[in-house]
């Protein structure tokens, strides 16, 4: 399953549509019985470390290690992917 966060928007960057966008793609998207979780930042522009944490946080939570974040070479996604991985080790750089 692949969850493609450019669906929420391309500027991703208040804590609560971090948070509501998670529980749109809880209620919407999600498929417990999913093997894999896949994280697509394609098309997404501006992500900040708050709207991650809102929406990465509760789904690693949930699915562990069947969720799996996708390769980007968008800085802010990187940025704000080191920024939250400095306090959580389930997101790795």
């Amino acid at each position: 399953m692949v969850i493609r966060l450019s669906q929420f928007g391309n500027l991703l960057v208040s804590r609560p549509s971090g948070r509501e966008a998670y529980l749109a793609a809880k209620a919407y998207l999600l498929d417990k019985s999913a093997d894999r979780i896949d994280i697509d930042f394609t098309g997404v522009k501006v992500v900040a470390p708050s709207w991650l944490d809102e929406f990465l946080t509760p789904l690693k939570e949930e699915y562990g290690n069947k969720v799996k974040l996708g390769s980007s070479d968008n800085q802010s996604v990187l940025a704000s992917l080191a920024t939250i991985s400095q306090n959580k080790a389930d997101f790795p750089q």
